[in-house]
């Protein structure tokens, strides 16, 4: 078909679960993307944390046409040259043994969750299979994973959810100690909460439930999909924290926009996993774990970490000075390359209505809720980027506020 498609297109033939800005973007270099009639725009969004080396990094394309040329897919039949090479890459730079690919971030921590229930019945009982989770959590869209997550919105209307899951507070120890016990398999947290907010855990939290963890005998699950692969100035977070789960799952900045996501875990725990108990059809797809590889060596690197960091304090720094202008902002909160903006009261549930004023500036951004902005840009955005993406917003926000 020569028809160029336009945004009516998408309400004629795409359901209606999603509803993207009017702009069709049809090419990206770096930080900047250009859509069909060729405005320009800074992206801030990163294809939600997903683009972490922004768009047509040159080592990710010389990776993905490289091994086109080769193979692209065998199934779990056989296995292959790039999946072996990622798995050792993520071992080697990680707490964990054993390595299960699939192809989403829902389907990582699937996975995650199927493996602790079967490892709390093989070494504990079928008693044992309880799954602590937090309230605003976010874990995925298949019916285990958001039923997990902590926003009942995603789960109502699907019938009945999965049982033996009990929410806690984030970063409140005291709820958790209410609710775990001997029949307690698992505790899946976000380090820092992604669509809840952009609300980082404390030390003490985590800590803590490190050592809930291990005198109730439950394995203790962190959901580094969005917090992982660099996002946060570390390879992932849980480096930063200096507490190790059993279990951790990545996915989003992994593949640096190909579908790719892992399950990490130890040896004694991946033992459950023994073979014909779970699978998935595209993890370990030749084409996925070469351009995952490419990602995680280049992005496992003193420049590109560090430079993580600086980025953060370059983007705290405008959203401040913006913030002391208009006073849209409660809060500026996150860690690394995911920031979040929290509005001020006078402002609450209008962090959407700041996307389309954005775009009309040339900038796209996300929300995570109605309450907050975020951005989580490409880990290696020019500083230049930076400051003129800012701009926009800046302009954006005082539209925002001369409308109030």
């Amino acid at each position: 078909m020569s028809q160029t498609p336009t945004r009516s297109d998408f309400d004629r033939y795409m359901t209606p679960n999603y509803s993207p800005q009017q702009v069709i973007p049809v090419r990206g270099e770096g930080s900047r993307l250009w859509d069909q009639q060729g405005r320009e725009f800074i992206d801030f969004a990163g294809g939600i944390a997903v683009n972490s080396l922004g768009h047509c990094h040159p080592v990710l394309v010389n990776a993905l046409k490289a091994q086109a040329d080769k193979l692209w897919h065998l199934s779990n039949v056989y296995t292959n040259e790039p999946a072996l090479k990622l798995a050792r890459a993520l071992v080697e730079r990680t707490f964990a043994d054993k390595v299960f690919m699939c192809s989403s971030g829902g389907e990582a921590n699937e996975a995650a969750l199927k493996l602790a229930r079967r490892w709390a019945v093989e070494h504990h009982g079928e008693h044992k299979d309880k799954i602590i989770s937090f309230s605003h959590s976010f874990h995925g869209r298949t019916f285990f994973t958001v039923s997990v997550g902590g926003q009942p919105k995603y789960s109502q209307g699907f019938g009945p959810v999965p049982g033996g899951i009990l929410h806690a507070t984030y970063n409140d120890l005291d709820s958790v100690r209410a609710l775990v016990g001997d029949d307690t398999c698992a505790i899946m947290v976000e380090p820092m909460q992604g669509e809840g907010g952009i609300v980082p855990a404390t030390q003490e939290f985590l800590q803590g439930l490190r050592e809930l963890c291990d005198r109730h005998q439950a394995l203790l699950i962190f959901d580094e999909v969005q917090t992982g692969v660099g996002r946060c100035g570390h390879l992932y977070a849980y480096q930063h924290y200096g507490v190790t789960p059993d279990i951790l799952t990545s996915a989003k900045s992994l593949g640096g926009g190909f579908p790719v996501g892992a399950m990490l875990t130890r040896d004694a725990i991946a033992d459950s996993l023994a073979v014909g108990t779970h699978g998935s059809t595209y993890g370990g797809n030749a084409l996925a774990s070469a351009v995952a590889l490419a990602a995680i060596e280049h992005i496992d690197t003193p420049e590109v970490l560090e430079g993580v960091k600086k980025r953060h304090e370059l983007f705290r720094e405008h959203l401040e000075t913006i913030n002391r202008k208009h006073g849209v902002f409660q809060e500026i909160r996150g860690m690394g390359l995911l920031i979040g903006a929290q509005m001020a009261p006078q402002y609450a549930g209008q962090a959407k209505d700041i996307l389309p004023l954005a775009i009309d500036e040339g900038l796209m951004a996300l929300i995570a809720g109605p309450n907050v902005l975020r951005m989580a840009p490409s880990l290696v955005i020019p500083e230049a980027d930076i400051e003129e993406g800012m701009a926009r917003l800046e302009r954006a926000i005082a539209t925002l506020v001369a409308k109030a």
